[in-house]
């Protein structure tokens, strides 16, 4: 007879080499390295040829400093939509992009220079080239550190040849269209940087203005009784822009209002019945007595003296004139405000904005000419008040526009602009292009929903669009005039040839060649001469990154179906400022040329704040940032956290949260490690039970385990029949709950708490070890692969480790999800479910009476218990007693009694009040090698410390060949 075997050896105890510790600040820089040794994106991408298109165009950011938590956040949502999409079966391939043009690039070399106008435009072009470059490398190594996959070695990019050849193509569309023209506008105009600024260049900041009263004597004329209205009344202005008064033209007064003349010791004053009390209350009026009542209409034409210069200006009749602020009379500037514009245009005013591109005046009296107009507010408030004008003034603080670059207040100022008419028709069509977007926007998915009517209303409401820039980082407006007589070139296949050159030389050409050597020889005026004069605008650098629908949806990229030459993105996904910026003029592009929306869905996320929900920022001491992030607690934690947060309002940041986020992530670790560390000994390709020979219990978790799944992923499969999962409807804070909660509530605080004894006891293969490790294997197997798009490292970690299959892939990324069957057992979970289900809730009864055993000292742990249960439900008596084997492992005691009849010393049972549950010591003795109790144990003389469980175990590993580990 062989000697006894040592019986702790004869365990089956968790091992694996899967580190307890994730090390990820220094482990997943190896793996990144690894990925690009072996070229896992492309190689992901060749595993998915032929599969369905699923296209998320990248929203380009400026490539201006260092990545901030925001753009983290953008990026890291990309990617979990691009690798779901990828591991649910579709082609999925990712071309990051950046926006190289405009002003972001443009102030920086400006301040490594020195200021403006340092260098030649060339040159100038040369330099935000190299800046633009090293930043775009530093993002792209940023970027890849997230564990994000994309085109990295090849990326679009707004200055290469091939996109800015694009750009002046598409301008050439829009104007061979008939879309633009060339006109006298005010227009958002920074002083600063002495550019043209369009809508989506302009944030409104707090700023402190003067808000001053002023008088505008009457000369005479209207109609009706204001006809009679004498000289010594003076109509009343209200403005925030003392700096406007120089270049007043007229009085617009609201026709259906009441104005009145009111008696003062500030003299006879004309303004609005319903303000009075206002204009009394800020400027110090204390009596006032009316003398006359009026109808607006009959103002119109009445003549006002101005203030301060030798002209009459007329009262004109407006809708926009309001009660809620000032006299109701408005000041009208028409080359300084939008209204001011039309009702000039109306009227025949003059459209007067003598100042040049600094804002200083370049006409007007000695007091202000040559001053910038901002320093000239309070030199004009003077002057007024020594011309007796001036009724009150004080400070006003309010919101107002300043420019998103410099930060600095901006003007409204009538300049030579190049525009796009959006109520115009492209030639052949009878919609306008506002009509068209208008009707495109209700063909998309906009997510959240409130992003349809937002987007509706900005491009409802919206003015012509301002294209040109006064720049030089850029793509220059391809027009030409005649040298001669002015005239504007409009030889579209003239004007083409310059998109060839750029193809071949980018936008430098323009400043690099001369107009003639532009255009194709002997390109002549319709007056017969040949010599050129260039436009000296740039684009608008919305439109750039407008354009890169028509740029980046292309056949080279990959990025169509075959035979298509364009398509539209499935997905756009950026944060709530781009529906008046990318989002909003790539609508317009994408629908002026290709009359169609170039995205089917949009996606927005909010803003990222710190934990007291501030807005993040340098100045204020509150920032993170994705590298600090990382360095610290690795770039997997900072893609939990982004998967965690309900990512479409704004989401709060900070070291708390990412300490709560580190221990989210340990039980999701320990997990898996508990998988593998029992799978040692397990090769799915020879040890895989079928599921007719799993015990009931694996089974039903095997069920939970493809609904969370479904749920995760739709597929449509009994009982859910999903038509959309988490993944698929971007929810990817479900996803993070659900896979969470399954892991630290139903395997780690349940099932793998069950499964130990018959892992860690029965024989090696004994059928019900195997079943328990089929079980964990396809678990295990499925967690991986729902929980790879956000612990990209962590789960490739986990599938080294996990056995695999034949023909598994190298990388987890290279798999697919779950498919309906690999874990569902069919009709038998079905089946299974509620029974498994009801044993779950008496568990949870049962746990409690044992804890209360626990602390009156009744038991020192749960397997010096016998359990006895009973209960008054005849359905649920019945389960207990169908499924009394298999209670004691699910209740982690020694012993379970089912008794008929109700139980004299039972207490209820926590919410099963049918349910008697009594706690007693279990009978027996301790069994040395499992710990359960057993009366048996000393029945066996070659074993006598051991229970009749383990003699079986005993017995069929002696008699069984050791299993060869693979």
């Amino acid at each position: 007879m062989s000697e006894p075997l040592e019986l702790k050896k004869t365990l089956n105890l968790p091992k694996t080499d899967f580190p307890m510790k994730a090390s990820l600040p220094q482990n997943e820089p190896t793996q990144l390295a690894a990925w690009q040794e072996s070229n896992l994106y492309e190689r992901i991408l060749e595993v998915r040829k032929g599969k369905p298109l699923f296209v998320l165009h990248d929203g380009p950011p400026y490539p201006t400093g260092e990545i901030h938590l925001g753009t983290g956040l953008n990026k890291i949502l990309k990617d979990l939509v691009v690798k779901t999409r990828s591991m649910a079966g579709h082609y999925a391939p990712y071309v990051p992009g950046w926006d190289c043009h405009g002003l972001p690039i443009e102030t920086q070399v400006e301040k490594q220079l020195g200021g403006k106008g340092k260098v030649p435009p060339a040159e100038f072009r040369k330099l935000c080239r190299e800046f633009a470059t090293r930043y775009v490398e530093q993002h792209k190594r940023d970027f890849k550190r997230l564990g994000i996959f994309g085109r990295w070695n090849d990326p679009y990019l707004t200055m290469s040849f091939d996109y800015e050849a694009t750009i002046a193509g598409a301008f050439l569309d829009f104007m061979e269209s008939g879309y633009v023209y060339r006109g006298r506008k005010p227009v958002y105009w920074c002083i600063h940087d002495s550019t043209a600024l369009a809508e989506a260049e302009v944030e409104y900041e707090d700023h402190t203005s003067p808000s001053i009263w002023v008088k505008f004597g009457v000369v005479g004329g209207g109609s009706g009784e204001a006809a009679k209205i004498g000289r010594d009344v003076s109509a009343v202005i209200w403005t925030t822009t003392p700096w406007t008064i120089p270049h007043n033209r007229a009085l617009a007064f609201h026709p259906d209002f009441e104005y009145v003349v009111v008696d003062t010791e500030k003299g006879a004053l004309l303004l609005a019945a319903d303000r009075v009390a206002a204009l009394q209350a800020e400027s110090g009026i204390k009596e006032a007595r009316i003398r006359g009542k009026f109808k607006g209409s009959d103002f119109s034409g009445m003549k006002f003296q101005h203030p301060f210069l030798p002209i009459e200006v007329p009262g004109i009749l407006a809708d926009y004139v309001t009660l809620d602020q000032g006299s109701g009379i408005v000041h009208t500037a028409p080359g300084h405000g939008a209204d001011d514009f039309y009702s000039g245009q109306k009227y025949g005013l003059e459209i007067y904005a003598p100042i040049d591109d600094r804002g200083v005046y370049l006409e007007g009296l000695p007091e202000y000419k040559g001053k910038d107009v901002f320093t000239a507010n309070p030199i004009i408030v003077k002057l007024l008040a020594e011309r007796g004008a001036l009724l009150g003034n004080h400070e006003y603080k309010h919101s107002y526009p300043h420019c998103w670059r410099c930060h600095n207040p901006v003007i409204f100022r009538a300049t030579e602009q190049w525009f796009i008419k959006i109520d115009a028709a492209a030639h052949g069509r009878s919609s306008s292009l506002r009509q068209e977007a208008l009707g495109e926007i209700r063909h998309v998915k906009w997510i959240p929903a409130w992003g349809e009517d937002r987007m509706y209303d900005m491009i409802a409401e919206r003015p012509d669009w301002t294209v040109s820039r006064q720049r030089f980082w850029g793509v220059p407006i391809i027009v030409f005039y005649c040298d001669a007589c002015g005239t504007r070139l409009e030889d579209f296949k003239a004007l083409r040839n310059v998109v060839r050159w750029f193809e071949k030389e980018g936008a430098d050409a323009w400043y690099q060649h001369t107009a003639e050597e532009l255009l194709p020889i002997g390109t002549t005026c319709s007056c017969g001469a040949t010599k050129w004069r260039k436009e000296n605008d740039i684009l608008d650098v919305w439109f750039d990154s407008g354009s890169s629908n028509l740029a980046v949806l292309t056949p080279k990229n990959g990025l169509v179906e075959p035979g298509q030459d364009w398509r539209p993105a499935d997905v756009y996904l950026e944060g709530p400022d781009q529906y008046r910026g990318w989002f909003h003029s790539s609508l317009l592009v994408a629908t002026g040329i290709k009359h169609k929306a170039p995205f089917r869905s949009v996606v927005t996320h909010g803003w990222t704040l710190d934990e007291k929900g501030q807005p993040m920022s340098k100045s204020l001491g509150n920032a993170l940032y994705p590298n600090e992030i990382v360095e610290r607690w690795g770039a997997d934690l900072l893609r939990l956290w982004v998967a965690s947060v309900e990512y479409q309002a704004d989401v709060k940041m900070s070291e708390r949260v990412m300490t709560q986020l580190s221990e989210a992530y340990r039980k999701i670790r320990n997990t898996f490690r508990f998988a593998l560390s029992n799978l040692g000994d397990f090769d799915p390709n020879v040890d895989l039970l079928s599921d007719e020979q799993l015990l009931d219990q694996d089974a039903w978790m095997l069920g939970k385990t493809d609904l969370l799944a479904q749920q995760c992923y739709a597929a449509p499969a009994p009982p859910l029949n999903l038509a959309q999962g988490w993944y698929e409807g971007y929810e990817f804070h479900r996803v993070y709950h659900g896979l969470y909660n399954y892991c630290s509530v139903d395997l780690s605080a349940f099932y793998f708490d069950i499964l130990k004894d018959r892992l860690y006891t029965f024989a090696p293969r004994n059928p019900a070890r195997r079943s328990a490790q089929t079980a964990v294997y396809k678990i295990a197997r499925a967690l991986v692969r729902l929980l790879a798009p956000i612990l990209v490292f962590t789960s490739e970690e986990v599938w080294k480790y996990l056995p695999k299959i034949k023909g598994d892939p190298e990388s987890v990324h290279m798999t697919l999800f779950p498919k309906i069957g690999e874990l569902a057992t069919g009709e038998r979970y079905l089946k299974l479910r509620q029974e498994w289900e009801d044993l779950a809730e008496v568990r949870t009864s049962v746990l409690l009476k044992l804890e209360e055993a626990r602390n009156a000292k009744q038991i020192a742990g749960s397997l010096e218990a016998k359990v006895i249960l009973a209960s008054g439900l005849p359905k649920r008596q019945e389960l207990l007693k169908a499924h009394l084997k298999d209670l004691p492992a699910l209740f982690i005691v020694s012993q379970v009694e089912v008794q008929e009849g109700p139980l004299k010393e039972a207490t209820g049972g926590h919410g099963l009040q049918d349910l008697g549950i009594v706690i007693k010591k279990a009978d027996g003795k301790k069994c040395e090698r499992c710990w359960n109790y057993s009366p048996h144990v000393g029945e066996n003389r070659r074993y006598p410390t051991i229970c009749e469980r383990c003699t079986e175990a005993l017995a069929e590993i002696q008699g069984t060949p050791a299993h060869a580990t693979p």
